[in-house]
């Protein structure tokens, strides 16, 4: 029983971690209605930014950590600058593919300015578990797991209680319509992106903290994916559910049937509920059902 306990209480944290991430495909979804392959590109940058301020100059967490975030809001404001703000109104599709160059692009930066090699990334949170009799916790992944709640709520709010959430979902409903109505297509897109690394970087300290790190680590963006998915992309607090869900599933599956079938099947099973109740309801859990699904 106190096993079942370990592998609950750990694949919820871990599922937070992939709510947290997915909140950057949500919040640019959100904006510019254009779904983010580049988003565990992101984190990744997000992470080599951190361990750039912190590790490579030297500088202490409370300077490093905040001037990450600046660099991360900047980098996204480079991003709608040179290959967003002249797309608003155009297609999806279009948009879209820009996503897949941006990945690409990211990556390649990646290697070129910090190169392949695997670096220490610094130790954030301390790496002792937090102990409850015979349970033992992560404490990165539970204080991770407390800012994704709050954030989650947070930006639950903004999007839906404040006139600039509000004008970001009207430009996610349709750009002509925003533009007609007054409200700045470019500057939504531009907050989202911002938002979206500041996120990424967010996640990637969680993730990442005491860890290895180089332009793999992308892989979280991939795992994120179902829980997106899964919640609906406009769906800011149901992400935090479907985290939940992803993530115990995956750490249950993953304890009890990789032993019996000796393969890596908890990391293909969130995916495969995912497309169960996406055939169920294809906008997912909390999504819109007049959005466009990319």
């Amino acid at each position: 029983m106190i096993d079942f306990v370990n592998y609950f209480i750990n694949g919820a944290l871990v599922g937070l971690l992939y709510a947290l991430i997915a909140m950057g495909f949500v919040v640019i979804y959100r904006a510019s209605k254009v779904f983010n392959f580049a988003q565990g590109e992101l984190v990744v940058f997000g992470g080599f930014i951190v361990w750039w301020m912190v590790a490579s100059l030297g500088l202490p967490l409370s300077i490093g950590i905040p001037l990450a975030f600046v660099a991360a809001a900047l980098f996204g404001l480079l991003v709608e600058r040179v290959f967003f703000s002249r797309l608003a109104g155009e297609s999806v599709f279009a948009m879209v593919m820009v996503t897949i160059g941006l990945l690409i692009l990211i990556r390649g930066l990646i290697l070129v300015l910090f190169g392949p090699q695997v670096r220490s990334f610094p130790i954030i949170f301390p790496l002792q578990p937090v102990i409850i009799g015979e349970i033992l916790i992560p404490r990165s992944l539970l204080i991770g797991g407390a800012i994704t709640v709050i954030v989650g709520f947070g930006l639950s709010w903004f999007f839906n209680r404040t006139r600039a959430g509000l004008r970001m979902t009207a430009v996610a409903e349709d750009h002509q319509v925003a533009l007609s109505m007054g409200i700045s297509v470019k500057r939504s897109i531009a907050f989202a992106w911002i938002l979206g690394a500041v996120l990424s970087t967010l996640g990637a300290i969680i993730f990442l903290s005491g860890k290895s790190l180089n332009f793999l680590a992308s892989d979280i963006g991939l795992a994120a994916l179902p829980v997106a998915l899964l919640a609906g992309f406009e769906a800011i607090a149901g992400v935090l559910l479907a985290g939940l869900i992803v993530g115990i599933i995956q750490g249950l599956v993953t304890a009890y049937l990789d032993p019996i079938v000796g393969g890596a099947i908890g990391t293909v099973f969130p995916f495969i509920i995912m497309l169960l109740i996406l055939f169920i309801r294809p906008t997912g859990m909390f999504g819109w059902k007049t959005i466009e699904r990319v």
